[in-house]
């Protein structure tokens, strides 16, 4: 296993530590994203209850340990004491979630007894979503760096982490630092929820407020921010691939969890479909990734909300050209930050870009699939579906891939087998 860049295809070893993007990325070249070669273990059904432990094998984490000298009882030991850490400030460890019908739902949307929708439900995750997900994998990393000797600082003189968010993320990334005893630096916008900030600055963080300048160039300010403090030091404690590519390693438990859960033989037939919310683009990245491993074929939707959809412009805009087979090498042309200010009921997924475009187009072509954007009015209805209809505490950008199927839902067969993703607990 390495890491290979999908644009320039330079490749980096995976023995090197803080190896975060693409060695070939400049201040005026970023469009570059590292992605990670195939493990060469197969994907095997596990039952371990921590999907870190039970895919272990299959992480490039795992590799990183061992090519850097850690050997195999000391990188368990080091995920299982991450792990119990995490319990000890969220309350709960990373556990195996569940993956169930939601037969009144299914009811409501006008699917048969065959087909129906099955709910993904990250909302008991650590934090309250996937985003610990992908963050605990780049932890992982520094731990097993530190413990191996290979990076320049030790527990007592860590650099801080950094992230730009004002959502979920956020909230996963100041957990998962106060369980290491890490210092974290978390850049907002400008109006952030003042229950977000509240439990982020409980948790010890470094809130930083993040204004629009007017010098600054397109984009989100708080990613600006960010990438200026990751250039005085900081390490990018981020979910977006571009800017650390080990996010896109933890995130792909997800996938592999599915995977193992569709393929048991209690659920009786394969996934039609599967449909994700996206946002910065690594969930549904990670998500295709790890069900691709576990043999998953079913195709592969990206959701977004009309107010900012960045993601499905790329895919137009790919298709437009002829090269979606080739998106990577027009990025250019295909990606660009949403010109209009980015608004949604789903307001955790307004990133300016998607950042991970690449590799979702990719997944999306692959499976036959396609991004849908959804009206305002649908996000909405999505959100009174998943509380009327599901048992889940779901917030509106949880449950934004619901929205999705509703957008498409007369193209849906009845008996097809829908998976949606709720990840993100509602907050007050």
């Amino acid at each position: 296993m390495e890491l290979e860049c999908a644009v320039c295809g330079a490749s980096v070893p995976i023995s090197r530590s803080l190896s975060w993007q693409c060695p070939n990325v400049s201040t005026s070249d970023r469009q570059h994203v590292l992605r990670f070669t195939a493990a060469s273990e197969s994907f095997v059904p596990s039952d371990e209850p921590n999907p870190f432990l039970a895919y272990r094998h299959l992480t490039a984490v795992n590799a990183f340990g061992k090519a850097v000298g850690l050997d195999d009882a000391t990188r368990r030991d080091i995920i299982h004491d991450a792990d119990a850490g995490v319990a000890r400030v969220a309350g709960t460890g990373f556990r195996v979630t569940p993956l169930m019908r939601a037969d009144r739902l299914s009811d409501a949307l006008g699917f048969s007894a065959k087909g129906g929708v099955w709910v993904k439900d990250d909302t008991h995750n650590v934090a309250g979503s996937h985003k610990a997900r992908h963050l605990f994998g780049i932890l992982l990393h520094l731990i097993m760096a530190e413990r191996a000797g290979v990076v320049s600082w030790s527990r007592n003189t860590r650099p801080p982490l950094a992230i730009a968010s004002c959502g979920n993320a956020a909230i996963a990334a100041s957990t998962l630092a106060r369980s290491a005893n890490w210092p974290i630096r978390v850049f907002v916008p400008v109006g952030a929820a003042p229950a977000v900030l509240s439990l982020i600055n409980a948790l010890g963080a470094d809130v930083v407020e993040c204004p629009r300048r007017v010098d600054d160039p397109p984009g989100d300010p708080c990613i600006h921010r960010f990438r200026e403090s990751v250039a005085d030091g900081a390490i990018p404690f981020s979910v977006q691939g571009t800017e650390n590519a080990w996010c896109l390693d933890g995130g792909r438990t997800i996938g592999w969890e599915i995977a193992a859960q569709v393929t048991a033989a209690t659920f009786g037939a394969p996934l039609d479909r599967v449909f994700v919310q996206v946002g910065g683009g690594a969930f549904i990245s990670c998500a295709a990734d790890g069900l691709r491993d576990g043999g998953v074929t079913a195709r592969i939707h990206g959701a977004q909300a009309e107010g900012c959809a960045p993601l499905a412009r790329a895919w137009q805009q790919a298709s437009n050209l002829g090269v979606i087979d080739d998106a990577a090498h027009h990025w250019s042309e295909c990606m660009w930050p949403w010109e209009a200010t980015p608004a949604s009921f789903a307001d955790g997924i307004l990133d300016d870009e998607t950042y991970d475009w690449v590799s979702a187009v990719g997944a999306m072509a692959r499976t036959g699939g396609s991004p849908v954007v959804a009206t305002e009015e649908l996000v909405r209805t999505a959100f009174s579906m998943a509380h009327d209809f599901t048992d889940t505490d779901v917030s509106p950008t949880g449950s934004a891939g619901l929205a999705g199927v509703l957008q498409i839902r007369e193209q849906i067969g009845d008996d097809e087998r829908i998976a949606v993703m709720f990840s993100g607990v509602r907050r007050s």
